[in-house]
């Protein structure tokens, strides 16, 4: 009978729902007897049957779907690599049913996604990757968060598996993972950006590859950049490798990125200005409060050192000329890799700055972020009053002071620098103190790169004022 079954199973399945009680249970009680028959024959053709369960596996009724994907469940088990060119449909079925509505049969599902994962993880044979990938990535734009996670975490397993095939789909499923990045549920993002990831670890262009697509995402939305830019740039920092997210990052907003052409600040239009401002704030931000971020701090801070390497170095000059784009960001990466030289003449620049209400607001938040942990070795060296660079580290707060209306930051930052100034008299007669002296590294051409883009700003924010006013005198 088995070499028959193919021909009527379908019309069996389709009993399980008659409206007959009798009918009903005569038939459940033929498919289960069937399948014992399976579960004890050595030579099963499981290919003529495996149309029909994916089909039943996405019936109306209840009873049908449950016993499609317990037979599924049990193929499986049963037929290892045999079904290898079924994988995909398998997997369809297997999907629809993880977010079913039942709780029994998402928990069949559930456990049969499993099965056919791990099959498939430790199949040896080759076999086709497109129909899976055209499945998953069809799947990552159902209406169900568990249906989107069983996705992802195939992807993730197929990019360890065969991750040099995986190579050659990049390019087709790389638009798709970037959509689920504005996914609602915090845990698809995260389990999105762990196959993000591995994608950059494939090689170096698929690393520069996926943080251009994200750049260019943050670009297009701005809520996302606002809502989960934060969550995304730490995630991925705790993924791969922090220095090399940020260099990288640096490198796309400054638009120096080695074999791209080379696009002068002066030549973009002002929304793209505007963005790389902001996404200079986030990352800035990031930087001085993430607890990832702990080992390039640690490496910013001896950037500027005697005896620094080529590569702290090189990554504070690849930084400062992005962070650029965002005056508060750039003082603050002074302030943090102990180029007060450099700081303390930033600040003076601040006054041909164009002062609004956003940028008083970052000095604010600045300024409650030196009272953090992440400046402690910063306000340690307020008491080094006979060092070196004591008097352009106090006229950089001092600075900053002057910049702030008179608010809880201003009274903060007051109340701290007051002290340190009755610190000074009672160490009049006290000899000087050996310290270090932060090396003037090409000060002037640093400060003309911050003059020349924050130039670009200004004339920019200018256009937009004359259009915005021209609009308005024609609109009335």
């Amino acid at each position: 009978m088995l070499d028959w079954l193919p021909d009527f199973l379908d019309g069996l399945f389709n009993m399980l729902s008659d409206s007959n009680r009798e009918i009903r249970q005569a038939a459940g009680s033929a498919i289960g007897g069937f399948l014992i028959e399976i579960k004890k024959s050595t030579v099963v053709e499981f290919g003529p049957m495996v149309g029909i369960l994916v089909s039943q596996c996405r019936n109306k009724e209840r009873f049908n779907r449950l016993t499609a994907i317990t037979w599924v469940q049990e193929f499986i088990k049963l037929g290892g690599s045999r079904l290898l060119l079924f994988y995909s449909e398998l997997l369809g079925a297997i999907m629809h049913c993880i977010s079913d509505s039942d709780t029994e049969i998402r928990q069949v599902a559930g456990y049969t996604n499993v099965d056919l994962l791990r099959l498939v993880k430790s199949t040896t044979e080759e076999f086709e990757l497109s129909p899976l990938l055209q499945t998953l990535t069809m799947e990552l734009d159902s209406h169900h968060i568990p249906t989107r996670m069983a996705a992802l975490r195939w992807i993730n397993m197929l990019l360890e598996k065969v991750r040099g095939e995986m190579n050659k789909f990049i390019s087709e499923l790389l638009p798709a993972l970037l959509k689920t990045l504005s996914d609602e549920a915090d845990e698809v993002v995260l389990t999105n950006l762990e196959v993000l990831a591995r994608i950059s670890l494939l090689n170096d262009c698929e690393f520069q590859r996926v943080l251009h697509a994200i750049v260019n995402l943050f670009a297009e939305d701005r809520r996302l950049l606002e809502l989960r830019g934060s969550l995304i740039i730490r995630y991925l920092c705790t993924l791969l490798n922090a220095k090399s997210i940020y260099f990288s990052l640096a490198a796309i907003l400054k638009g120096t990125v080695p074999g791209e052409k080379i696009v002068e600040a002066s030549l973009l239009p002002p929304d793209e200005l505007e963005f790389r401002s902001i996404m200079v704030q986030t990352l800035s931000l990031i930087l001085l409060t993430a607890r990832e971020l702990d080992e390039l701090r640690e490496l910013l801070r001896s950037s500027l050192e005697p005896n620094a390497s080529s590569e702290a170095t090189e990554l504070f000059i690849i930084m400062y000329g992005c962070w650029c784009h965002n005056p508060v960001a750039t003082l603050a990466l002074c302030l943090m890799a102990q180029a007060y030289d450099l700081a303390s003449s930033l600040v003076t620049q601040f006054a041909e700055v164009d002062v609004t209400v956003g940028f008083l607001m970052q000095v604010d938040k600045l300024v409650q972020l030196l009272e953090s942990p992440i400046f402690i070795q910063l306000r340690l060296q307020l008491l080094e009053v006979r060092a070196p660079y004591h008097p352009l580290l106090l006229k950089s707060l001092y600075g900053l002071l002057m910049l702030l209306p008179q608010s809880t930051a201003f009274t903060t930052l007051s109340t701290r620098l007051a002290t340190i100034a009755t610190l000074q008299q009672h160490l009049q007669k006290e000899p000087t103190v050996a310290s270090k002296v932060v090396p003037n590294l090409r000060k002037m051409e640093l400060l003309e790169s911050f003059k020349e883009i924050q130039s670009v700003h200004t004339k920019a924010r200018q256009r937009i004022v004359i259009s915005q006013s021209l609009n308005l005198d024609q609109g009335s």
